[in-house]
């Protein structure tokens, strides 16, 4: 082996492998198995976590079923856990820290370099290729045959996880580890929309289409953000009562309902200054345009289908100056706005907790079937 081949993959330089369990997806919307795998240790600027437990979030449903990844995979992306050992250029982290996980980005890019790492441009590279980007490598094999492991540049489906120190970010110890996972995806995505996105203020109005983890999370935040008005289209029985006593200000049902703009507006009351669209569903996203009153933004985080256009009437648009944004994980720097989360949790102003289902890591089936169901808000895998 060259000096070259020894720098890049430690475990075959000699230094011990690391044994582990880990959830494999082998073909597009099958289950997982969990099996035992080995990794290698971390690299120059990787990190080695335990995991201690890992959210399920819709993304990993989409990338189980229709969207192409390469196989077989690892998936997971709200892991969190303890820190068992850092690479040698790693400065930032260090073994016992815990840590929460989250999307990772190249780091370099001129959207990296002005803190806003979601909108990273090699973002789809660096967090669904399921490789290292630099040399297409994985740091997972089972009986010696390469698995891959680098979903969301961590992978979290597994007993143990090799992470960047760029996704990996050290967090209080006065929260329970096994819980805080969700606040690397879904509780960021729907909290920082509503912070860092449309950037609500004291006194404005919210519509919040959905109420699943990213739509709750979005009551929460509206309510810290000081919202006069917190208005809710969720179809759930059970999540609108959730809606409401988590801090909305309405909780209305589209089932029947022939004008939920008309709705959202008497609620509003006249209209919203801001609205978030969790669903995806064009026909959702048109009627929230509708709900925006002058000056008005409405921001798009859910996952509509591939072939799904904005159904917007375009002089409604312009006579009321409203407009329209997706956003990628609630526009976060990670680095900042997890610990800020966190803070918000120890200060009792985000009880995501609430929204938690735990599933042990062997029922990890079971989890995607509630999280595919509606029986489970936001499962949680306990390692």
């Amino acid at each position: 082996m060259s000096i070259a081949d020894a720098l890049l993959d430690p475990v075959r330089a000699g230094r011990t492998a690391v044994a582990a369990r880990a959830a494999i997806l082998s073909e597009p919307g099958g289950r997982f198995v969990v099996e035992d795998v080995q990794l290698q240790q971390p690299r120059r600027d990787e990190v080695l976590v335990k995991v201690a437990g890992v959210g399920v979030c819709h993304t990993d449903v989409v990338c189980r079923g229709d969207f192409p990844v390469p196989l077989p995979i690892v998936l997971g992306h709200e892991g969190s856990g303890v820190v068992e050992a850092v690479g040698a250029g790693v400065t930032r982290v260090r073994p016992g820290d815990h840590v929460v996980l989250t999307f990772d980005s190249c780091g370099v890019c001129p959207n990296c370099a002005r803190s806003t790492p979601s909108y990273c441009y090699n973002f789809m590279a660096e967090n669904f290729g399921g490789v290292r980007v630099s040399d297409g490598s994985t740091p997972m094999s089972r009986k010696g045959d390469a698995v891959n492991a680098r979903f969301f540049g961590q992978s979290s489906f597994a007993s143990h996880l090799i992470a960047r120190e760029q996704n990996t970010i050290v967090v209080s110890k006065a929260v329970p580890i096994e819980l805080l996972g969700p606040l690397g995806c879904g509780i960021q995505t729907g909290a920082g929309s509503i912070l860092n996105s449309l950037k609500v203020h004291q006194g404005d109005s919210v519509a919040i289409f959905g109420a699943g983890a990213v739509g709750l999370s979005a009551v929460m935040a509206a309510k810290i953000a000081g919202a006069a008005a917190i208005v809710v289209v969720e179809p759930n029985p059970s999540r609108r009562a959730l809606a409401l006593e988590l801090g909305a200000t309405a909780a209305l049902d589209p089932t029947g309902d022939a004008d939920v703009t008309a709705s959202v507006k008497k609620a509003g009351p006249g209209g919203v200054s801001h609205a978030l669209d969790t669903t995806g569903i064009p026909a959702v996203i048109g009627a929230a345009l509708e709900t925006l009153l002058p000056n008005g933004m409405l921001g798009l985080v859910g996952m509509p289908p591939p072939d799904a256009s904005l159904p917007a009437n375009i002089l409604s648009m312009l006579v009321r100056g409203v407009g329209v944004k997706a956003y990628v994980e609630g526009d976060s720097d990670p680095e900042v706005f997890i610990p800020q989360l966190v803070q918000y949790h120890l200060d009792g102003r985000l009880p995501f907790d609430r929204l938690i289902t735990r599933f042990s890591f062997d029922q990890i089936n079971e989890a995607f079937d509630a999280t595919t169901n509606g029986t489970a808000i936001k499962p949680v895998l306990i390692l």
